[in-house]
């Protein structure tokens, strides 16, 4: 019972307002990271997910508010496959496909122009291409790479939120 109470003392809430430290508190910190500009090729899966993963990311960093002081830039890239899991015998069309999103970060600190994180987040999405009609498989199949933007953003704000509390 000591023992838990000693080290109850110990413990921070990831997004508290006050750190144990005295430092800055995690959305303080994540506000100052500038989300540079996903670079895709025009008319790709990459390039329509670009722009929902920087706002997701911007989101994710500032909760909807003003971004603080820049103090770090992310930069990061993506790319995405899609492959097929079953298909049906008959007609040999698929009916079950995955959608993989990988994506490569750094944060990189503004004062000294070096990269203090760097990291690699993937995600598979799975989703329904089966049937006849064309809008209904492209709308699955877009739906599927917003789910992947969606978890991509999300991994890479945890990491980062990961390495400011450790004193990053």
């Amino acid at each position: 019972m000591a023992a838990a109470m000693l080290l109850a003392g110990c413990f921070q809430p990831l997004y508290g307002d006050r750190t144990i430290s005295g430092g800055p508190d995690l959305r303080s910190a994540l506000s100052g990271i500038e989300v540079a500009e996903i670079r895709a090729a025009a008319n790709t899966p990459e390039a329509r997910m670009a722009v929902p993963i920087q706002n997701d990311l911007r989101f994710n960093f500032t909760g909807g508010s003003g971004a603080g002081r820049a103090t770090h830039r992310l930069v990061i890239q993506i790319s995405g496959s899609r492959a097929v899991v079953s298909a049906t015998n008959v007609t040999g069309l698929p009916f079950i496909e995955n959608f993989t999103l990988a994506a490569t970060y750094s944060l990189v600190d503004l004062a000294t122009n070096k990269p203090v994180l760097t990291g690699r987040a993937t995600t598979t999405v799975s989703y329904d291409p089966s049937g006849t009609q064309r809008y209904a498989r492209i709308t699955g199949m877009q739906d599927a790479e917003r789910r992947a933007a969606k978890v991509i953003a999300d991994n890479v704000t945890t990491r980062l939120s990961s390495y400011f509390v450790s004193g990053g």
